[in-house]
């Protein structure tokens, strides 16, 4: 009984957290097409203050405070976890300005999907590192990725781009800097947990974009429904995102709980089509239908 409540509990948090995640990228598109925001100070600000609520979670609960306290230590005498901490942060950093980036040039639901790309990318990079080939799933999962980024991207007539050539650039430089975002972290996760380790980085990327751009100097004219963008974006797109999914994780399993983070992509759909009034083409749903499709091969 208590096994089946756990599973329903993960089961319904990850589907939570990825539709946040989905509200996220529509937020952002409403935020700069409404209000003109610069991606890159968009990321600034929703990094530097959701740091502080993944330190507060980290806090909260004894383990993760442990595990924090450990983790701030050790960077006061370990220059690899030093350079770890850095790497990571510059990892997200750039995967999140090239996402936003994307979501502006194109829509949130073209850039959700292609950067679940990445795992393509982890895929050939798990098959090199145990030097096999990929399996007959792994293969259909390839075959869908490539076949699904070539109806987004050309709405099935190779003669011409169905998007904005800097989208597309932009989208497939959000799947390789999310991939190896994916990968770089995951000593650091294993060792410190979740909470401590996004709290700390998300923190140092914030702290160097807000060193870097100076945000308070270029606040955009917000209304009030601009500014709970802005705090929807950080609380909910950022924070309750991550640390529902990750609780998913806990209760389900990696391979579970990433199946059922495809409602990411879905959630972005829908968000995009009845907030912003976004159309797509039947081309782009099948397109999206072959990613997601893929997610369930390649898990």
């Amino acid at each position: 009984m208590a096994h089946a409540s756990k599973t329903t509990r993960g089961v319904v948090l990850t589907l939570i957290g990825g539709t946040c995640w989905g509200f996220s990228g529509t937020c952002a598109k409403f935020l700069m097409d409404g209000y003109g925001v610069d991606p890159v100070w968009l990321v600034c600000v929703r990094q530097f203050f959701a740091s502080w609520l993944f330190l507060a979670l980290a806090a909260a609960v004894p383990a993760d405070r442990e595990r924090l306290g450990g983790l701030v230590r050790e960077l006061g005498r370990g220059a690899r976890t030093v350079a770890l901490v850095a790497v990571t942060a510059a990892c997200m950093m750039v995967n999140s300005v090239c996402y936003i980036v994307t979501v502006k040039v194109t829509n949130s639901a073209t850039a959700t999907v292609l950067q679940t790309l990445a795992l393509v990318v982890l895929m050939v990079y798990s098959c090199v590192g145990a030097r096999r080939g990929p399996r007959r799933r792994e293969l259909a999962g390839l075959a869908l990725a490539l076949g699904g980024t070539f109806l987004i991207a050309t709405g099935g007539d190779p003669t011409h781009l169905a998007m904005p050539a800097a989208g597309l650039a932009w989208g497939l430089a959000t799947c390789l800097t999310y991939a190896l975002y994916s990968a770089v972290p995951e000593g650091l996760l294993r060792r410190w947990g979740s909470p401590a380790v996004n709290g700390v980085t998300m923190l140092v990327s914030g702290t160097v974009l807000l060193v870097a751009t100076r945000p308070w100097e270029s606040v955009p004219a917000f209304d009030a429904a601009g500014v709970a963008g802005v705090v929807a974006i950080v609380v909910v797109g950022t924070f309750l995102a991550y640390a529902l999914y990750m609780q998913g994780v806990k209760d389900l399993g990696p391979l579970r709980a990433s199946m059922l983070g495809t409602s990411e992509p879905i959630a972005a759909t829908v968000f995009s089509a009845l907030w912003l009034g976004t159309a797509f083409a039947p081309t782009d749903l099948a397109g999206f239908a072959m990613i997601i499709a893929m997610v369930y091969l390649t898990a």
